[in-house]
């Protein structure tokens, strides 16, 4: 590892313990080392050295869901690059168990947290984060919360989807969103409108749909659109879980996506290249949201001043199949 960046032996250890504090970019390059040697420290000495319990906590919403699945494995990777155990916490995005997992990061039994949640919180969750030694928020923000943040460039994404679709011909668009007030339903509504605007169309032409990023909500969403007066002719559905629920409506009635419907989905965690036709996407790096949530972690474990905004992983846009030219 030293010599992979050019340092001593005990820069680099005293890096990773936590116990010297180096300019920015000599952690970025010891960091960058880690990730692509797969440097695995030893941890039961590190322990005994420093009096931690060498693990941190991730909290998620629900591991069922394929995106917090998959974002909690990113998590576990990165952190046992770094030679510390993963706590998974799985709190069905109640509030009490948000609480009861911040309570146990006060009580020593992990070294931080990161925190993944999927609701608006009324203000308790907010303090105890604050009154916490070492959080990073991920994903979804926490109003109030002073903590390290990670999230996808949300805006761009809901951009890229709508350039996309209007490059293709369409006007008539209908946006599929989760919670009306989720920093991220609203980021990505934000950036779709906002190209919808750049291409001077009709902002009345685009319809939105509100609820929950799970497939009922998709399946809901989509009989409403789909049964009105004049229907859209393409869908921006803001997760997988959602596009999964279009998906299926429009099969019960026979219709077809990329012919009859255009759609793309936020996230591209799950197989979408698999579908028939396969899915374009806005496809979210979680990978590095993970990763970058770790080394956000050992800063905050370190106490080292938290970033002074969030930082964004950015998306892309994945085009495959499912959009063509509307046909009405």
């Amino acid at each position: 590892m030293a010599e992979a960046t050019n340092l001593s032996v005990a820069t680099v250890s005293r890096h990773i313990n936590g116990s010297i504090k180096l300019p920015r970019d000599t952690m970025e390059r010891i960091d960058s080392a880690i990730q692509r040697l797969n440097y695995r420290p030893n941890p039961h000495a590190r322990s005994l050295s420093l009096g931690r319990t060498e693990s941190i906590g991730v909290v998620i919403p629900d591991i069922a869901n394929p995106f917090f699945a998959r974002l909690a494995a990113a998590v576990e990777r990165a952190a046992a690059a770094y030679g510390l155990g993963v706590m998974l916490c799985a709190t069905l995005n109640q509030k009490e168990r948000e609480l009861d997992y911040l309570q146990r990061l006060a009580r020593n039994h992990v070294d931080g947290l990161i925190f993944v949640t999927n609701r608006v919180d009324d203000g308790e969750v907010a303090r105890a984060i604050n009154a916490a030694k070492a959080v990073v928020v991920m994903d979804e923000d926490v109003d109030g919360t002073t903590a390290s943040k990670i999230f996808a460039d949300n805006e761009r994404g809901g951009a890229l989807a709508a350039r996309h679709l209007i490059a293709a011909g369409h006007r008539r668009m209908a946006y599929l969103g989760g919670a009306a007030s989720l920093m991220s339903t609203r980021e990505r509504l934000r950036g779709f409108q906002s190209a919808i605007d750049e291409a001077g169309l009709d902002p009345a032409l685009t319809a939105g749909f509100f609820g929950s990023y799970t497939i009922a909500h998709g399946l809901e969403a989509a009989r409403a659109m789909l049964d009105a007066p004049e229907p859209p002719t393409a869908v921006f559905a803001a997760s997988d879980e959602i596009a999964l629920g279009v998906l299926t409506v429009c099969r019960d009635r026979g219709i077809r996506i990329g012919r009859d419907l255009s759609l793309v989905a936020f996230d591209d965690v799950g197989p979408l290249d698999l579908f028939d036709p396969p899915l374009t996407a806005i496809r979210q790096d979680v990978d590095s949201m993970g990763w970058q949530s770790v080394v956000r972690m050992l800063d905050a474990i370190k106490g080292e001043d938290h970033q002074a905004a969030p930082q964004r992983v950015p998306v892309e846009l994945i085009v495959r199949a499912s959009v063509g030219p509307p046909v009405r």
